[in-house]
Formats: C-alpha cells, sequence, structure tokens
C-alpha cells in the first residue's frame, strides 16, 4: 500500500507545481485519484503524509518549482552506478525535485539501496526502498543499530 500512497504523491505535487491554484483543488484532486483506481484510505494516507510533513514549510515547497532546485546535485559513484539502475536513480531525482525527499533522505536511500545486497536495484525495488523511508524511517535499524530484518524482506 506505501508504494501506491508514494506515487499518489507524486502526482498531487506535479498537479500542484503545474497549476496556479496550488492546494486550491485539492477536492478535484481526490475525486481524479479515486477515478485513477486509487482507494479512499490510500489517497487519505496521501494527504495526511503531506500535511504532516509540510506544515511548516509549505510555502517554501511550492517556491520551488522550477525544473531544479538551488542545491547540489549527487552524482552516482561507479559502483552505485553499477547497482541502481538510471531507471531508479531517476525516480529519486524525481522525488527530490518534487521536495519529497531531502538531501539527506536521497543519501538515506542509496544507502539503503546499496545494502540490499542484490546486483542491480530496479525501479520497483526502488520504489519500495522510498516507501519504506517514507513510512517508516526507523524500520532500516532495530534498537541495537543493527541492520532489522523486516527491512530486507521488500524483495
Amino acid at each position: 500500500m506505501n508504494e501506491k500512497v508514494v506515487e499518489i504523491l507524486v502526482y498531487i505535487m506535479k498537479e500542484i507545481r503545474s497549476t496556479d491554484q496550488g492546494m486550491g483543488k485539492l477536492d478535484l484532486l481526490s475525486e481524479e485519484l479515486v477515478q485513477k483506481g486509487y482507494t479512499e484510505n490510500e489517497i487519505s494516507s496521501a494527504f495526511s503524509w503531506l500535511f504532516d510533513r509540510i506544515k511548516d514549510n509549505f510555502d517554501e515547497l511550492l517556491a520551488n518549482t522550477g525544473p531544479t532546485l538551488p542545491s547540489s546535485f549527487r552524482v552516482l559513484h561507479d559502483v552505485e552506478k553499477m547497482i541502481i539502475t538510471p531507471e531508479a536513480y531517476g525516480y529519486l531525482i524525481q522525488l527530490k525535485e518534487l521536495g519529497l525527499l531531502d538531501a539527506t533522505e536521497t543519501e538515506a536511500i542509496i544507502d539503503r539501496a546499496l545494502m540490499l545486497g542484490t546486483s542491480r536495484v530496479t525501479l520497483e525495488d526502488m520504489k519500495a526502498i522510498v516507501a519504506s523511508s517514507l513510512f517508516n524511517p526507523e524500520g532500516l535499524f532495530d534498537n541495537s543499530g543493527q541492520t532489522s530484518d523486516n527491512f530486507f524482506q521488500i524483495h
């Protein structure tokens, strides 16, 4: 379910940034999402996450509507390029540019992707990692600081 919520978040942020209405058409967005096949629970979860996340910096989030944010650009190391597919990394860039991830979260997600121990991290793998990170950011490590077995059950 969390992956569908991330899909909804991407859709909402694209729509908000592509119009001058900003948050004025949320009811229409909700109706469009229902028509696309998302459940009311998934839509509600996405809006709840979005409102919790941006309640203090909403104006700043919407102000960054250009193609890139005025910050540094993360380039993958050669080893990371061998493991993370271009599509998976492109997805991360998209989420960062939409304001759903910051630089620290992006870096943590790249680290999590590398810790999977697979030869390639695909777009679907990355979507699962992102969903896990956004909705359970502490889920990677247990209380002892060791890698949590629950995180690696996304495959």
